[in-house]
């Protein structure tokens, strides 16, 4: 594939084969996509078609028995009238086809049913529980004029429609109800029954008006769809049942026990159903809320299908259509098979033009390489004429020599800017470390000179306590990512000295093996500075603790003095009790006890002293809050279920803060917990704590807010010891507080008579 004719020959029989093809299968594609969106749309409009049938085949079930309920109610048909209960049922039963039969059942287990029995023949069964067994059960045949063909008893039939499920379904629901589709047994003709109950004026249910409706009128319907050339449309039930097909004789299975069901979409004799519902089926559920477009593939045919759920009052069915895809595009794909047959004609014809046509295009460029290859074998002289070629390459060759030049002068430029870098620089070899090649500066740096550094690796330089970075490094340079480190080396008079490496990776352009380029820089003395920094800021932290606990002794202080005083004057009290009156013991239990209950609340501000004083090793860190506020919920979560409380956590983008996190968390953990006794003491309804945090300025508003009572007038809040809870110290608020602001914050109350709420600031981190 060197030689340039056979290039120009294959890129343009190439260039020909793709456009031809471009133009053939963009064509092929723009059609299909096409044809396909019109088969959808075509699928669409015959299930909405189906759809607008069925209902249209459906309602006059529920308008029938919702018809029969109202005069029944209304006593316009009174239901002790047997005969005219039965000619308002006949009526109906005239009126639509569709109907199977109509009845009424009431509570007492009377029953009046009309049911056709052949062409314009109809059979009615009375059941009047009043009567004697032998006439129970009355069977009336009637002709289309509602005349009296004959009529017998059936003692033997012990029918009770108040045990049938369409009359205890409607009965519970109080409402008109349908019952999913199921065989009827007599005509053994699939089915299904609209009920209404019949309600008297006290809500009673006194009885239910049923219509039995035959579907099989809708797989009739069915069969005389045109979807696509050989394409069906089918019903299912919720439960997976097929209740109307193409082919009705696919309706029928017989049970285990010798009854007739509708067949599962899983085994009926229809696969081509049950491949368009793909992974969508479930175990006796059809899982189908919106309506879904899809292709698949069935015995090596690719298929269209289109699934829409609909509701027929309260049952949800789905209708499934599906055609062949070649059904619409099958025209276009022979179409594609004789374009592309003109088109590999077309491309071979011009291959052969094409293989001339460069063939005298590639002439003078053949001469101009076979010169080249006498002059690098010193058979022709450089300077002689060159033979008759292309401009291009003459301008080519110029160019050529011009950059092999300017690349000598970049190469000789880049080595004096490297030994003469005012930065410490070396090559360094990615497979072991060892220096390759250093600079002046590096020497300088380290004291050692060029030779000394002759086979050492660098991770010999580095301090060997260090062995952590020296173990990064090690593993490092074996990759091909930048990266940089600090860490201490050792120079030649043995002492350490900081330095900032910054290594990249260089793939040498004649293949030879990958190294690395290092700068190094000295920050011995920036590291000295960061340290002392570093001390000083330890320093500011340790003072300004000892001013923030100066503050809150002196506020103890002031509150101890309180309980003294008052031991003081009970001891007092005691004492001159005993004087006068020493048999007066009850006095003198009382004041003892004062004295006890005032030393008890001296030794519990002493306690919180204490706990406040406690060393704190934390240092100032960046931390994302949200996190945090997410681990003080769950902190205090058994807290809160025992309350039953909800806490709730704003959700929102990271935000990043600078503080002791430990601390914080105190803080939040102590504003949830006096959230959650506010709301137990209270008894509150609503038992909800919210905690949201969001940015502001140069700050993070963090807020806590509760359904509790809120704080009660006169409660002075971040007062030492001033408390609303029975066993509070009143020392929480004080301590958050001095401990926000030791972290660079503000907090402060921000609520009203009926709920409370706190809120603090901290510094917000900006994420770069």
């Amino acid at each position: 594939m060197k030689s340039l004719g056979v290039i120009l020959a294959l890129a343009l029989a190439g260039l020909q084969l793709f456009a031809v093809a471009v133009v053939v299968f963009s064509s092929f594609l723009t059609s299909e996509r096409a044809l396909l969106e019109h088969a959808r749309l075509q699928l669409f409009d015959v299930g909405t078609n189906v759809i607008q049938h069925t209902r249209w085949f459906m309602s006059p079930a529920r308008s029938a028995t919702e018809l029969s309920t109202a005069l029944a109610t209304n006593e316009i048909v009174r239901r002790e009238e047997r005969d005219h209960l039965e000619g308002l049922l006949f009526q109906q039963l005239r009126s639509a086809p569709q109907f199977a039969g109509a009845y009424y059942g009431d509570e007492d287990g009377n029953f009046v049913y009309v049911k056709r029995d052949g062409d314009q023949q109809y059979l009615t069964k009375i059941v009047d529980t009043r009567a004697d067994a032998a006439q129970r059960t009355l069977f009336i045949n009637r002709g289309d004029d509602f005349s009296n063909d004959g009529q017998y008893f059936d003692p033997e039939d012990r029918y009770d429609p108040r045990a049938r499920p369409w009359y205890i379904e409607a009965k519970d629901v109080r409402g008109s109800i349908w019952t999913d589709p199921y065989i009827f047994f007599t005509s053994q003709s699939p089915g299904i029954t609209a009920a209404t109950p019949v309600i008297g004026l006290r809500s009673h249910v006194q009885g239910v008006v049923g219509v039995d409706i035959e579907i099989k009128a809708l797989s009739s319907f069915l069969s005389e769809l045109s979807v696509g050339k050989n394409g069906a449309a089918v019903i299912l039930n919720r439960n997976g049942d097929v209740i109307a097909h193409p082919n009705p004789e696919l309706l029928t299975t017989e049970t285990e026990e010798g009854g007739l069901r509708f067949p599962s979409v899983y085994d009926i004799a229809d696969p081509i159903v049950k491949a368009a519902f793909g992974d969508r089926l479930r175990e006796d559920e059809v899982s189908v809320d919106r309506i879904v477009q899809s292709n698949f593939r069935h015995m090596d045919q690719d298929y269209v299908s289109l699934i829409m759920p609909f509701g027929l009052d309260d049952i949800p069915w789905t209708i499934v259509l599906y055609a062949p895809e070649n059904d619409f595009i099958g025209a276009i794909i022979d179409n594609r098979r004789q374009n592309t047959a003109i088109a590999v004609a077309v491309v071979l014809t011009t291959a052969l033009l094409g293989l001339a046509l460069a063939n005298r295009i590639h002439e003078p460029v053949r001469a101009f390489a076979v010169r080249s290859s006498l002059i690098s074998q010193g058979e022709v002289d450089p300077n002689e004429p060159m033979p008759r070629t292309y401009k291009e390459l003459e301008h080519a060759n110029t160019t050529l020599v011009n950059e092999i030049a300017q690349r000598r002068k970049s190469e000789r430029e880049y080595r004096l800017t490297f030994e003469n870098a005012s930065r410490a620089m070396a090559h360094i070899e990615c497979a072991t470390g060892k220096l390759l090649r250093v600079n002046k500066s590096f020497c300088e740096l380290l004291g050692f000179g060029t030779q000394e550094l002759d086979d050492v690796t660098f991770q010999s330089l580095m301090d060997p306590s260090e062995r952590e970075t020296v173990g990064e490094f090690e593993s490092k340079i074996s990759g091909t990512s930048a990266f940089g480190f600090e860490t201490k080396v050792i120079d030649k008079k043995n002492a350490q000295v900081w330095i900032s490496f910054n290594g990249v990776f260089v793939q040498p352009s004649d293949q030879g093996s990958m190294y690395l380029v290092a700068t190094i820089d000295d920050i011995t003395q920036a590291h000295v500075s960061e340290e002392k920094i570093e001390t000083l800021n330890r320093e500011l932290a340790r003072f300004s603790r000892h001013e923030m606990l100066d503050e809150l002794a002196t506020g103890l202080a002031h509150e101890l003095n309180q309980p003294l005083t008052a031991i003081t004057q009970n001891v007092d009290a005691a004492q001159s009790t005993i004087r006068t009156s020493p048999e007066n013991v009850d006095a003198l239990q009382e004041v003892l006890g004062a004295i006890e209950q005032q030393a008890h609340q001296a030794s519990d501000i002493i306690k919180a002293l204490r706990a406040l004083v406690r060393k704190d090793t934390n240092m100032m860190t960046a931390f994302e809050l949200r996190e945090l506020l997410d681990q003080a919920r769950r902190l205090v979560r058994p807290d809160a279920r025992q309350h039953s409380v909800e806490i709730i956590n704003t959700k929102g983008p990271e935000l990043h803060v600078r503080a002791m996190r430990v601390q914080i968390a105190q803080v939040v953990v102590n504003l949830l917990r006096n959230a959650i006794e506010a709301i137990a003491e209270d008894g509150s309804a609503r038992r909800i704590v919210r905690m949201s945090a969001e940015e502001s300025g140069d700050f993070v508003l963090v807020c806590v807010e509760d359904t509790g009572p809120g704080i009660k007038d006169g409660v002075e809040l971040f007062t030492p010891f001033e408390t609303t809870k029975r066993d509070g110290m009143g020392m929480g608020l004080v301590i958050s507080r001095s401990i926000i602001k030791a972290n660079g914050g503000e907090m402060w109350y921000d609520g009203s008579k009926t709920s409370a709420r706190f809120c603090f600031t901290l510094t917000l981190e900006r994420q770069l």
